[in-house]
Order: C-alpha cells, then structure tokens, then sequence
C-alpha cells in the first residue's frame, strides 16, 4: 500500500517557533503550508505550485497591489517578508495588500536566515508525515483485527467510521425500484431518480456505522454510490456544505459511502483498506480463506501462513480498463491498483482480458510469491515489448524468453550468406572456443582448412569474429536455426 501524501504545516506552529521569531502582520492569522519557495523576482507565479510559504527581501517590489493580486491568484499560502537588507520595515502597501487580497503576511526579523524558516517547514511536514503514517497504519491494523470478527462487516464499518470520524455504510449501486401507486411520506427529503427517498436506501444498506448524515448529504453520496457501479469508476468523492463525501465500489452490488467532516492525507488509503476487506467479505464465492490471509498479511505480512496452499498466480496488468472488473474477471478479489498497473493474486487460470496486457507468474506457493511477483513483472515487460495480451513466466533459461519462430527467423536472416559446410565449421569452432586445433579433429579436417573456412564466413558475415559479442549472437543463431528447436549444447 502507498503512503499518504505529506499532510501541511499550520501557519500557527510557524508562529508559534520562538526561534523563527516571525511575526504576523497582515491578512488572516491561519492557513496551511504545503511547501517553501524564495524568490526575488517581480513576478515568481509561473514558478509556484500554489500553497507554498513565499519568502522574498522586497528587492523586486516595485508595486505592492499587483505583486500581491499575482501571487495570491498563484494560491501563495502566505507572504514571508524579510526586513534587511532592502527593507528597514514592512512596506505598508504591501501590509494593504495582503489584507486586501486575503494573502497572510509574515515578517522575517534580520537574524533569521531564510533557510531557517525552510528548514523549520519541512521539519514540521516531516513530523506531521510520521503521525500521519502512525494513524494510517494503527487504522490498517484495527481494521483487519475488526474483519476477523464473527460479525465482520458491522465491525469493518464502525472502526472505519471511527478512524475518520464520520458515518460510513454499505449502500447499493443501483438506485431503489420506484413503488406502484402514490407516493408515501417520508421523514427524509430528497428523491432519487426512481422517486426512491433518501430514507427508503438507508433501509436498503446492508450496513452502516457512525452517526448517520443529513438528507442532503446522504442523498449526495447514495448518488456517488451508484457512480461505482460495476464497470465504472472504482471511487468517486465530492463535498456539500463542508462535508467530504466518497464512494468505493466493493462489488456485490453495493458501494462503500462516506460522510465526513475532513479528508485528512491518509483517509483515502485507510478507505481503501476497509474497502477491499469489504470485497472479500462479500464476495459472493467463499472468501472466507482469502478474507484470513489479507488479514494476517496486515496484521503480521505472513503469507506462507495465511493463504491455502494454492497453487497461486501472481498478475501484473497494465492497461486503462477498471481493475474491480479485470479482478472479477479473473476470479479474484484479491488485487492492489496502483494507477494503471495492478498486481492480482488468483488461484485460477489467468486468460486474456481485452484491454489489458497481463504478465503471469509460474504457479506458487504462498511462500514462493515474492519471487512470483518478480516473475510476474518480468512477463509483463515482455508482453509490453511484443504488444501480446498475455506473456506467463516459464523456466528453462534464455531460451524461455524468446519465441521460437523470431528466434529461428532471426538465426535464418542472420545466417545466411553462409552455407552449410561454413556453417557447421562455425559451430565447432565456437563450440571448441575458437581452438583450431580441436576444431579440426572434430571435423576431420586440416587445421589451415578450418582458418580458411573461418576466415571466408568473417568475410561473408560481415563481422569480427573475435567479438564476444558477436560470437554469442552467432552461437545463439546457430542453436536456433534447425527447425526442431535449438539443438543440445556440446558435450550433451
């Protein structure tokens, strides 16, 4: 699983550093920080991403309201001004400005270096970042003891709903069938686009947990739930009145919905966690073996005494297709998308899926799949290189990797300017490692006549026949131009 994005620095704990001794002098007092940029430039937005803390000395400052309208257009999260050397004060045109354009203002005190101030940012981004991991991981690991429960799914929803501090349910994906005759009351407002109530679907979720969202709100997210129905979107967000809403699908016909009121860096990975433990423990096919074996690799990454003892595929895919649907497809429910790449383990038979190239590990055992893994992404390499839907992992050594007709047609095209008594001469010579001696007591010939033969296929061939390279090229060529296969080495 990736880690979360680094979370901001509060503008406060900048203050609050008595070190910085910085000072607040314009605009609002809080913001958040997501990086640190200095610059003396007249106008540096081409160079900002936006939520960044701009330290500058003032040394371009020609006019304070379009300085401050560019930068505050750029998303600056706040001004750092450095009084001295250019500047005995804080010009108050630019104090204006900020409190015009809503851009907080810092000033630098003359012993505060600028590096310092960057120094002290990514130092608190980095302790923000450890927390943040800390939370995420405590979150993984109380979810995975919840999923080992007797009552899973209720257990799964309220730890999540807990970790985020919101609600968070099991809705479905397709919208409720509208009733034959007039339309009853309801206690909730809002109508679906079947005239199904907000109220009537949170009858309908198979389970929830949390304190449950306003009409509006739950109305909002039961809409992001069927966004995720099954060949589309894999999640889906949106936000109404300050509150962070999101949509997971899990299949099953239902969609893990959220309602909180923050999304903090780590929500989306504890959210996918919960969502894929979900998956398992509402597959309609016994899950029950699958479900222990994600849970004791989050609680102790223990494969070898988690999973049965299979034999397992490992699948790389990479393609644009949804990775819930190419999971089913294949008859899992065990994957991790990263982007589009997602790795699968399946204890079937992988096909080819349309869209996708998949790269296939040799069967496994639990305890082999690091190295099916790594089987896996090789495969997918070469399928990727020859544009094939499919490549599985084979051993037998260099000639596993390479397809038997390009091989033989790359050896033919290679070949041949020479014939076969040249040809047979090389191949004793390259097998004897170019020992003309033994090369012509193999082929019961004078040893003049072999450097003859050499010499006339290096002049045929085109090549420097003393190039390791080049006679690693022909020896490949020549193991692989009979038509049965590549022949035995020597001494075979």
């Amino acid at each position: 699983m990736e880690a979360p994005p680094t979370p901001p620095v509060a503008l406060g704990a900048l203050l609050r550093d008595r070190e910085l001794g910085l000072a607040h002098r314009a605009g609002p007092a809080e913001t958040e920080v997501h990086g640190v940029h200095a610059s003396e430039m007249a106008d540096p937005s081409p160079y900002l991403l936006g939520g960044e803390l701009l330290l500058t000395a003032g040394a371009a400052l020609t006019d304070a309201q379009a300085y401050v309208a560019r930068l505050a257009e750029a998303g600056v999260a706040a001004l750092g001004f450095g009084v001295a050397p250019v500047h005995e004060v804080v010009p108050p045109g630019l104090a204006e400005a900020c409190d015009r354009y809503g851009l907080p203002l810092l000033e630098v005190p003359p012993g505060t270096p600028f590096t310092a101030v960057a120094r002290a940012v990514w130092r608190l981004m980095a302790e923000a970042r450890t927390r943040e991991l800390r939370r995420v991981t405590e979150a993984q690991q109380s979810l995975a003891a919840a999923a080992a429960r007797p009552d899973p799914v209720p257990a799964v929803l309220s730890r999540l709903a807990a970790a985020l501090g919101g609600w968070a349910a099991l809705l479905p994906t397709a919208p409720a069938p509208a009733e034959p005759g007039p339309a009853q009351p309801s206690a909730v407002a809002g109508t679906g686009p079947t005239g199904a109530t907000p109220s009537d679907e949170v009858g309908r979720a198979q389970a929830s947990a949390g304190a449950p969202p306003g009409a509006e709100a739950f109305a909002a997210v039961a809409a992001l739930a069927r966004r995720v129905a099954p060949g589309a979107a894999a999640t889906a967000t949106d936000t109404l009145g300050g509150a962070q809403l999101a949509a997971y699908a899990v299949g099953g016909g239902h969609a893990l919905a959220l309602v909180t009121p923050s999304r903090a860096p780590g929500d989306h990975t504890v959210a996918s966690v919960a969502a894929v433990l979900l998956t398992l423990l509402t597959a309609h096919r016994p899950a029950g073996a699958e479900a222990a074996a994600l849970t004791r690799l989050l609680l102790d990454a223990d494969p070898a005494a988690a999973l049965p003892a299979g034999p397992w595929h490992v699948v790389l895919a990479h393609g644009p297709g949804d990775p819930q649907a190419l999971a089913a497809a294949l008859g899992t429910v065990l994957l991790d998308p990263r982007g589009e790449r997602v790795r699968l383990l399946t204890d079937r038979e992988p096909a080819p899926q349309p869209g996708w190239r998949l790269g296939v590990s040799a069967p496994a055992g639990p305890g082999e799949l690091p190295a099916a893994a790594a089987q896996a992404r090789r495969a997918l390499r070469r399928a990727e290189a020859a544009r094939t839907p499919l490549v599985r992992h084979t051993d037998g050594g260099l000639g596993s990797l390479l397809d038997p007709a390009e091989a033989r047609a790359h050896a033919e095209a290679l070949l041949a300017p020479l014939g076969p008594v040249l040809r047979e001469t090389l191949r004793a010579w390259l097998a004897h490692h170019g020992s003309w001696d033994r090369t012509a007591a193999a082929l019961a010939v004078h040893r003049n006549t072999v450097r003859q033969r050499i010499a006339r296929a290096a002049t045929l061939l085109g090549t420097d026949l003393d190039d390791p390279d080049t006679r690693m090229e022909l020896w490949f060529a020549l193991r692989w131009e009979a038509p049965a296969g590549p022949p035995p080495g020597p001494g075979t």
